[in-house]
Order: structure tokens, then sequence, then C-alpha cells
């Protein structure tokens, strides 16, 4: 888009595709985009921050245009995290940055400020805390060995078509339709012409043991699968992604938390999620509430902030009543008020 600008850049860690927008001296802002989807999904917002801001939105590993690096799901989200560092280590950024996280980076974020100073946290529609599938309200894992999370979890049909690169809307399956179902709200249409880009974004998706979904692994428990350890689905598995340990930043950036109230990919009893899948009796042999519950999703993201709050943090909490997955594209100019507000005050 006019005013965005599109490089290269090489890191000590891999070679990355990013957008910039903003003056270079300005006040780093980084963008980090979730699972199946790339630094395109902010270009609509990056020329709207004004010129206090040096507006910056990666391809993260095996998404975009960015390497195809494989991703250490044995580290959660820290392969991105560091990628993130080395990144703004290579442009020369030295203030500590904003970030924003949606979805799988929300937990990336936080990863990146155990290790490094952030001016402020966004979690936009994060992941749980807790990762995603297969644990009680409070963490404990459904299993000792998370069965029902990780890349077992993928759909088949879907991970066929986008390896083949269907950009087409005839099936459920098809990416270019589960990005209008789960993305946006139910009402919500991009425009045609920036709805192929968003497609043809995903569809650079890595596809495989190393990117998406990511190896597979073979469980004794329902619902028959466990979190290998290579991929994307595998890094969000409880088994490896938390983040709960926010609370123990030191010192404490201020948070602000955005969320789509009809959000149905990180929700309480998410539908792409197992216990729910379960309890609906979708998937023969759930355990039951008392082992495999559905899990509660925005009430593990609540529990970890009002945590973070008592122990002295900023929190900031916004919900974006009818939007998806996505507020800042479904509700994109009530979600950059919310947020240059909400970054007027961290600055």
């Amino acid at each position: 888009m006019p005013g965005v600008r599109a490089s290269h850049v090489d890191t000590d860690r891999i070679r990355m595709h990013v957008l910039e927008a903003g003056p270079d001296d300005g006040v780093p802002v980084v963008l980090v985009h979730g699972n199946l989807s790339t630094g395109r999904f902010y270009e609509h917002l990056m020329t709207r921050f004004g010129d206090r801001y040096r507006v910056i939105a990666p391809d993260m590993r095996s998404f975009g245009q960015s390497d195809p690096a494989p991703l250490d799901a044995t580290r959660g989200l820290s392969d991105w995290a560091d990628d993130i560092d080395a990144l703004l280590r290579a442009l020369g950024v030295s203030a500590p940055p904003h970030l924003v996280g949606w979805s799988t980076a929300g937990a990336a974020i936080v990863r990146y400020a155990a290790a490094h100073r952030a001016a402020s946290l966004t979690f936009l529609d994060p992941v749980s805390p807790y990762g995603y599938g297969a644990v009680h309200r409070d963490g404990r894992p459904a299993f000792d060995d998370f069965a029902g999370s990780g890349a077992g979890g993928a759909n088949p049909e879907f991970v066929r078509r986008l390896a083949e690169g269907d950009d087409s809307d005839e099936s459920p399956f098809s990416p270019r339709t589960v990005m209008r179902t789960t993305y946006w709200s139910a009402d919500f249409r991009l425009p045609r012409d920036r709805e192929d880009v968003l497609v043809a974004e995903i569809l650079r998706t890595v596809i495989g043991d190393d990117g998406y979904p990511g190896d597979g692994a073979e469980s004794s428990n329902w619902p028959g699968f466990g979190p290998g350890t290579r991929g994307i689905l595998n890094a969000l598995s409880p088994k490896y992604c938390r983040w709960d340990d926010v609370v123990d930043l030191d010192p404490k950036p201020p948070v602000l938390w955005t969320h789509g109230t009809n959000d149905l990919v990180v929700a309480d009893g998410s539908m792409l999620e197992f216990g729910t899948l379960g309890q609906a009796g979708l998937v023969p042999g759930w355990p039951g509430d008392d082992l495999f519950p559905p899990q509660p999703m925005i009430t593990q993201i609540r529990d970890v902030l009002e945590r973070y709050a008592a122990a002295g943090g900023l929190v900031r909490t916004e919900m974006f009543d009818g939007s998806g997955h996505g507020p800042h594209v479904d509700a994109d100019v009530r979600w950059l008020a919310v947020y240059l507000d909400f970054l007027a005050g961290a600055s």
C-alpha cells in the first residue's frame, strides 16, 4: 500500500521480510502476526499511526516471504521472540519496542519481554496463557502427555488445500472460506481485491513437519494424538506454550488486551478445541468434563491479567462487540483509535 516500505533484512538468525512505515527515528512499534497470516494483515493500519512511530510488521519464520526456517516447538514461541530481537538489532532499533501480538504471537511477545525490555504489550485475541487445548482452567493438562493438543488436531482437508494453493471458496475447508468464517465476524467481508491479497499471503505458509501443522505424535489417551516437537501447532500445545509467567515480569510494561466478542478461535468453548468437540459429541469417546473439559480460554486470559494487575501491572481491557478473531481488521477504525490512545499513555 502507498506509504508502506517492504524489504528483506538479513539477521543473525534468519532472513526476514518486513513492512515498515513512519520515520526511522520514530518510537518503535512491532506488529506481530499470528498463525496462518503475515505482516500484510496489518498493512492497512501502518500509515495511520502518524509521524511519531516507526511501525514494523515482519513475516515470522515459515510464513510470508521470510526464510522457511524450522520452528522448534519444544521452545514454544521462543524462536519467534528471538527472531524479533534479531530483527530489531539488524534494523538498528535500540529503544524498547511497543509489541502487538495477534493470536499465536501473544505468547511470542511475552517470551520477548521475559528476555528484553518492552515499552508495552498488546494482546490482540491472544492464545490462552496455557496454550491451545487439553487443559483445565488453572492450566493443568487433561493427560500427562498433553493428548488432544498439537499438530494432530489439524484438519487434513484444510492442510491439503493449503498445500495445493487452493484460493477458491468452493469448500468450507478452503483457506479463503476459513479466513472468512473464522478470522472475521460473520457479517464482515473484505473487498475482493484485498481479500485476494490476504489469501495469497496465507498460501505462502510453509507446509510440513517444520512449519504448518508440524510433526504428529500418537497417544494412548483420547483422542489418540499428542504434541510432536516441530512446527507451529505443536508450539501452541500447552506442553510447550505458556505465558502465565507474564505476572513475574519486572519491570512490568503496560498491557492492553483487545478481543472480539464473537471470536471463534480463542473463546471459552471454541469449536476448534477438542474438549468442546468431545462435549458436543463430534469426536467419539470423550472422557467427560471432569477429565477433559472445554478450555475456558477467555477466562484463563482474564485470570492471568488480573494477577498481573494485582502484582502491580497496568492492564487495560477492550472488548469489541461483534468482532471476530481479528478486530484490527473487522473493526479497524475503533481498534486503531483504542491502540493509539493506549500508546500515547504508555509512551
